[in-house]
């Protein structure tokens, strides 16, 4: 099976060709080249890769930045209704995933951690190409979803809003960052060992959610997405990821993620302008001054699904969890598992724990589990209760 992976989208897409690629156009094209026209670039050896210029990673996030990316397998760019144009990664799955797991973490990361991942990457990268599928036959899949009434904004997004290409490499759906450590031998171990496995509960290939830090315990699935329960990704308990030793998260942890810190226990203080310009900024809406946030809403992990927002102006109730992480940061906070006080001078004090949506697997607690010699379908029986590995 075949992937379709969008990496950028610009007016004109700066490419170094590594070897010889054959063009849509009849052109060869080797060196470098600023492409201004949708063309179909394949390569005409199996060694011959391309390297794509200036490609933003953690878009929108604070660990937002810009790189070169190195990628194997056909590259279509393809014209755009705004006049950009943009790139798509054309590539066989199994290539794709072993990529995926070296760019979520640290390609130097626990074999049994990796084929976890490997798995759970796996069953979510063919719902996307399945759901793909679908939404082109006319049966439709979940997208962003937005309620808007004269006191309530619930948002939330879904991992499959995208109409040229079956999944985008960043984090809004899964890390993609191309041939960057997808040489690792363990690495591509785990992808062989695992290969045609994955996640399934009954019938279904399970929509396998992870994230960094759950802070302690995962959260359900509705707290994030569309109020539907689905039984093999529920709260469950999780000391794990509190044990991680520095030793743990230097070994599972990309250079640019190892740079946050303190995202176990967290901090965030704001004065009341400070937080109210922030907010205007985010929401587009004006407040006034912020008087209150009032947590309305909490999920069995904490986390906060339904915010109400108290300004001089107007009040709003607001949620899901990344909405109200996107409100109330210049990026994202961590997560919305957090409490709210108030300091001496008004502002406002956001005391919480964990990183990301806290769904599924948590990648730092299956780290531990992996360095205490638990295997994968440890691991995957921990975080995703009654679901089973097969095999397609």
């Amino acid at each position: 099976m075949n992937i379709s992976v969008g990496i950028l989208s610009r007016k004109n897409i700066g490419v170094t060709f590594h070897g010889e690629f054959r063009g849509s156009d009849s052109k060869t094209y080797s060196g470098h080249h600023s492409i201004t026209k949708p063309v179909t670039l394949t390569p005409c050896h199996d060694t011959s890769f391309l390297e794509l210029e200036e490609v933003t990673i953690g878009i929108q996030f604070h660990w937002q930045r810009n790189e070169n990316q190195r990628f194997s397998g056909t590259l279509d760019i393809v014209g755009r209704d705004d006049g950009l144009l943009t790139a798509i990664n054309i590539i066989d799955i199994e290539e794709y995933l072993k990529s995926v797991i070296s760019s979520e973490m640290a390609g130097t990361s626990m074999l049994e951690l990796l084929k976890a991942h490997a798995i759970i990457s796996r069953s979510w990268a063919i719902r996307k190409v399945l759901e793909r599928k679908q939404l082109q036959g006319g049966a439709g899949c979940v997208t962003d979803v937005r309620f808007d009434s004269d006191d309530k904004h619930i948002a939330w997004y879904g991992a499959s809003p995208h109409t040229l290409f079956d999944v985008c490499a960043d984090d809004h759906c899964q890390r993609y960052y191309g041939k960057s450590g997808s040489l690792n031998p363990t690495v591509i171990e785990a992808v062989n060992d695992t290969a045609g496995l994955v996640l399934s509960f009954g019938d279904e290939i399970c929509d396998c959610r992870f994230h960094k830090c759950c802070g302690g315990r995962t959260e359900r699935y509705d707290v994030c997405w569309e109020d539907e329960n689905k039984p093999y990704l529920t709260s469950v308990e999780d000391d794990w990821c509190e044990k991680a030793t520095p030793e743990v998260l230097k070994q599972v942890l990309n250079d640019f993620d190892y740079e946050t810190k303190g995202y176990h226990d967290w901090v965030v203080e704001y004065s009341a302008e400070e937080l109210s310009e922030i907010v205007r900024e985010r929401s587009g809406i004006d407040f006034g001054l912020i008087k209150d946030l009032i947590p309305m809403k909490r999920g069995d992990s904490g986390r906060i699904y339904k915010l109400k927002v108290v300004g001089s102006l107007r009040a709003l109730t607001i949620g899901k969890e990344l909405e109200i992480r996107k409100w109330l940061s210049h990026s994202h906070l961590y997560s919305s598992a957090f409490d709210v006080s108030r300091t001496i001078d008004g502002g406002f004090l956001l005391t919480g724990k964990g990183w990301g949506h806290g769904v599924g697997l948590c990648q730092i607690g299956a780290a531990v589990m992996a360095s205490e010699g638990k295997t994968y379908k440890e691991i995957l029986d921990f975080y995703y209760r009654g679901a089973e590995v097969t095999n397609l």
